[in-house]
């Protein structure tokens, strides 16, 4: 068997592993993320609590990764590649509009991950630090920052007739290299969110010294167990990628070397999923390592979403009961006070 032969086939494989993978992660990763929106916008226990907010623009930012991803899934599929080599103009904002979602995503996992150790910390003054709107303004600043970047480190992408959609300007590659992909999404994130993560976890195991209602407890534990495993299933989805693409930018593979481009393009592939995993896995860790969580997803399931489900489909036999309803929602609402 030749090498040429070779290397087709594993292009071929490189490309069936990207679309088939794409498809699996999209699926989940919908149901996933949506459902996260349903349970910490419909219960009334989140909507005021600052971590909770973070992982909802956490869940968010996923979606539109996820709608993104699909979309490259498709060109493949069409194309039998993502069209970067194509367009000059699709080459900028591919990656325009995965660093957007990439540091939004990153820094609302580090943000949640420091509202916790706040929240839970056993001083008064700095418990009283972090408000729901100072988590307003760290978000809008931050997602302002993740654009801005973005744009600008986007705009230095460019398709060049031999390696492809590449960074084309010396500096912005040396500032990737060296800053970007190590540190900005890379170190720093990786250092505040398991730093304060497991801060939140020691804080969180001295609350019974404090006079706190059995409700503020349990939530606090809640939340502090699942961003804790957030944060570790955070750090072991992104570093593989990093380290790839900081490798990728600095020794590019041209396709006239057949076999080095298909094994990098495998790779690539194989990377990328892991990667995207990291845009959907959150509400599956909460699933599995939580209870609470578990029975809050069954209350808005079977509780909110199939009532609310049956009465538009049936209309309850076109009668309207006030007592009745009134009685369910009153019901309800004590319902998620004990969940």
């Amino acid at each position: 068997m030749s090498s040429s032969s070779v290397s087709d086939g594993i292009l071929k494989f490189a490309t069936q592993y990207s679309i088939y993978s794409g498809f699996i992660v999209f699926s989940f990763g919908v149901i996933g993320n949506v459902l996260n929106l349903l349970v910490f916008t419909q219960l009334k226990l989140f909507r005021t609590n600052r971590c909770t907010f973070y992982i909802t623009i956490e869940s968010i930012s996923n979606l539109i990764y996820q709608f993104f991803s699909i979309s490259l899934t498709m060109l493949i599929t069409i194309y039998g590649d993502d069209a970067t080599e194509r367009s000059s103009i699709w080459c900028k904002l591919r990656y325009i509009l995965v660093q957007i979602c990439a540091l939004t995503t990153c820094y609302m996992i580090c943000f949640s991950a420091v509202d916790q150790f706040f929240s839970t910390n056993h001083r008064y003054n700095l418990r009283q630090m972090c408000t729901l709107q100072l988590g307003r303004y760290a978000s809008f600043i931050c997602i302002c920052f993740a654009i801005i970047h973005s744009i600008a480190l986007g705009s230095s992408y460019d398709i060049q007739p031999i390696l492809g959609c590449v960074i084309s300007n010396y500096v912005w590659m040396k500032y990737s290299t060296f800053f970007f992909y190590p540190i900005l999404i890379g170190f720093l994130p990786i250092v505040i969110a398991s730093s304060f993560s497991v801060l939140a976890y020691r804080n969180v195991r001295h609350l019974v010294r404090r006079q706190l209602p059995v409700v503020r407890r349990k939530l606090e534990k809640q939340i502090t167990a699942m961003v804790l495993m957030r944060v570790i299933a955070f750090i072991c989805l992104t570093l593989p990628y990093n380290a790839y693409r900081i490798y990728a930018i600095n020794f590019p593979i041209s396709p006239s070397v057949r076999m080095a481009y298909a094994i990098g393009r495998l790779i690539q592939a194989i990377l990328l999923s892991i990667l995207t995993t990291n845009y959907i896995i959150n509400f599956y860790i909460f699933l599995i390592f939580s209870s609470r969580f578990r029975h809050q997803v069954k209350f808005i399931l079977v509780k909110k979403c199939w009532q609310r489900c049956k009465y538009w489909c049936c209309f309850i036999n076109n009668r309207i009961e006030p007592d009745n309803n009134l009685e369910t929602r009153d019901t309800q609402i004590d319902s998620e006070e004990h969940i």
